[in-house]
This record gives C-alpha cells, structure tokens and sequence, in this order.
C-alpha cells in the first residue's frame, strides 16, 4: 500500500474533494462536491438537516465509500486507502462517544491506544492534557457523572491526543450552553495554532463566523464556499445565518 502522500496533492491541501458523490439507491445524498481544505485551516461544512454534510464528512473519514469522484485525505485515497486515513486523522462525532462508566484518565488511555500512541508517551501526555483542560482533579471521577460541556471538551481532547493532521467534528457543541461553546472554540483556535486542520460541521451560524472559510450545502450540492466576510458581501447579508438563510429557501427536500 501507498504510505506516502500522492504526487498530485501539495503539502498545504490536506482536504480534496473532485466531484464527490454517495448515492443510497435512487438518492444523491451527495451530489458532485468539488473543494479543498489548506493545512491549518478551520473549515466550517454548513447546511440544513439531510443537507448531506454528515454522509461527506463520512467519506473524508473513511467510514463510507463513495459512489463515484475522488477523495484524498492527509494525501491517501479514501476509497483505496480507508485505513492509512483513519490513522492520521481525529474524529468526533455527532453524538458524545466516551464511554460513560469508565474514569477520565480510562478512557484517554484506550483511545491513546486505539490511535497508536506509543504505551511510554501515554501516561505523561496524559497529564499534559488534565492540565491544560483543567481536569487534574476529575481524573478519576466517571465520565457520566461530567457535565455536557466538560464532556464535550474532553471529545475534543482525545481527538486530537494523537497530534493528528485533521480533525473532522460532527456538530460537536450540539446541546452545550453558549459559555461553554466558547471555550470549546479556544481549543479549536488553539489546535490550530499547531497546524491541526479542523473540518467542522455545525448548524449554528454564529459559530460559521470563527471559521477561515465556509461552505454551505443545499440538498446535497455546495451552493457557497468563501470566507464568512465575502459570503455576507456576496449575498448582501449582515450575518451568516442571513447568508444561510438565502441559500436555504432554494433547497427542495426537507
């Protein structure tokens, strides 16, 4: 298998998407999607429910094979190279994914594990981590007895414990309080800084605003793609739930 990174990929585009399409029978979930992703970027991947960002963002992850077009992730093909994918990315999904009735540092430890970090560099990264999230005395309480927002952040954490190329969340401040999203936020400015891309799909349109550049589908097809500032030009709109807005009303499936 190919390990390194294909010839026609640069070094700065860690997302590419050529004509991208997943059909379920007779549906096009996901309609001929073009884009690319820089390294270091924050990546927003809006649209209304059944828009069809979940089932991309499935492909780009190597969880689902596409019907037809091309992928290339972290420079592996995501239909050829599935497995090389998963190892260079984090991922965090829609619904929370740690196990509840294990203790915080449990469940670092398994998916430290899962992701490949080496058993030596486990215990020390650890406690980097508690630290910075300012967990260091809930190590050993149960996950399940967390707030949603702690719990949330924690995702996060695990998700890129592993110092991954590309992080892919999926609506992952879903339910939190505002305060909390916030500081969710900082740790996604934060990674960054260390030159993690982050491929985010969110359905709140203030949050469309912290990303570097937005894209914005509509029944399976990306209707916009720019910054949050040239899109609120573009459609003559002072927010982007504005611009959403404008592109929603042409979807014709609900």
């Amino acid at each position: 298998m190919n390990q390194h990174p294909i010839a026609h990929m640069s070094d700065d585009k860690v997302i590419v998407a050529e004509e991208l399409t997943k059909k379920f029978g007779a549906f096009t979930a996901v309609d001929h999607i073009s884009f690319e992703v820089d390294k270091g970027e924050i990546f927003g991947f809006l649209g209304a429910n059944g828009a069809g960002k979940t089932t991309a963002m499935r492909m780009l992850c190597g969880l689902s094979n596409p019907t037809s077009g091309k992928g290339y992730v972290a420079g592996f093909d995501i239909d050829k190279e599935s497995e090389s994918v998963k190892k260079h990315i984090g991922y965090m999904s829609q619904k929370f994914s740690m196990y509840e009735d294990l203790k915080v540092w449990e469940n670092i430890r398994l998916y430290a594990g899962i992701y490949g970090v080496p058993e030596k560099e486990i215990a020390p990264r650890t406690d980097v981590m508690l630290t910075n999230l300012g967990f260091e005395s809930e190590k050993n309480t149960f996950v399940k007895q967390l707030p949603l927002g702690w719990k949330q952040k924690l995702s996060f954490a695990v998700a890129i414990f592993h110092e991954p190329e590309i992080v892919f969340l999926d609506e992952p401040t879903g339910g939190v309080d505002p305060a909390s999203r916030r500081q969710f936020w900082e740790m996604i400015y934060q990674a960054a800084e260390r030159g993690i891309t982050v491929f985010v799909t969110t359905h709140y349109m203030d949050e469309a605003e912290y990303c570097n550049r937005v894209s914005i589908m509509v029944d399976g097809r990306i209707e916009a793609l720019n910054t949050p500032a040239n899109l609120k030009h573009q459609f003559n709109a002072q927010t982007m739930d504005g611009v959403f807005q404008k592109l929603a009303r042409k979807a014709e499936r609900g």
